[in-house]
């Protein structure tokens, strides 16, 4: 299925519209709706609770954006449901509870974070979880991730929503766990034609590359993260079809 057109108009606000200095959290209802309200889509992620539901939250760890400390995966729902985030006092959200916020009013890009540790194949749990609650979802949806095997996992339990990859060059601080040899591979993105990605999301400095320079000839649309202010997305635009912001109004 192809990225549905929304993904292409409307500017992406970065784990929702975000402002702490205002009480609104990162991954929270409040930058959420405050999304809709400015007429942006929503980019967030997702990470699993013990119980194998799939929770919209960023780290892995609950230490900066919670009060609490230890890992995401080791609290059930239930649990994490009741955990206040930092700044605005909302709860941790479940990707259901965000789904029936948002309605199909504006795009959600959906990324999946991350579950094996290492770009590996331990994935299939969280991909399931998310399938079943967005099949039946209506609205311009796309789910990527920096694990191919996740989408290859999230593709066979939802054929027809949009995927695509979270790409980089890998060689950023914050792949510690990941092998030399894997960070190489994924960074000529080999996993694009087998996994039939509809599009990639890259990161905004590395858009000059010869590998997106491959990607954008052959067709297929290209997002872009993190960008941060209006002189970085008119450098952007020059490659990407479209951007995921923050810290300003795109």
């Amino acid at each position: 299925m192809a990225l549905p057109v929304e993904f292409l108009s409307r500017p992406l606000a970065h784990r929702g519209l975000h402002d702490l200095a205002q009480g609104t959290p990162e991954n929270s209802p409040a930058a959420f709706c405050a999304a809709i309200a400015g007429g942006y889509g929503i980019e967030l992620d997702l990470q699993m609770s013990a119980d194998g539901h799939a929770m919209v939250f960023h780290d892995d760890d609950l230490d900066r954006l919670t009060g609490e400390t230890g890992n995401v995966r080791e609290r059930t729902a239930l649990e994490l449901g009741q955990i206040p985030l930092k700044g605005g006092g909302e709860p941790i959200p479940t990707l259901a509870t965000v789904l029936d916020i948002v309605k199909g009013q504006v795009p959600l890009l959906i990324e999946i974070k991350d579950q094996d540790g290492a770009l590996g194949p331990k994935t299939g749990e969280l991909e399931a979880d998310a399938a079943s609650l967005l099949r039946a979802y209506s609205g311009p949806v796309a789910v990527m991730s920096f694990n191919p095997h996740a989408i290859f996992a999230f593709r066979a339990s939802a054929p027809n929503i949009s995927a695509g990859l979270v790409t980089c060059n890998f060689t950023q601080s914050g792949w510690e766990h990941v092998t030399d040899q894997r960070r190489a591979e994924l960074t000529h993105m080999p996993d694009l034609e087998p996994l039939q990605a509809e599009f990639i999301s890259h990161d905004r400095a590395d858009l000059q590359s010869s590998v997106v320079r491959r990607v954008k000839r052959a067709g297929l649309p290209i997002l872009c993260w993190t960008v941060r202010s209006a002189e970085q997305e008119r450098k952007a635009r020059q490659v990407a079809d479209n951007i995921t912001f923050e810290g300003y109004l795109a």
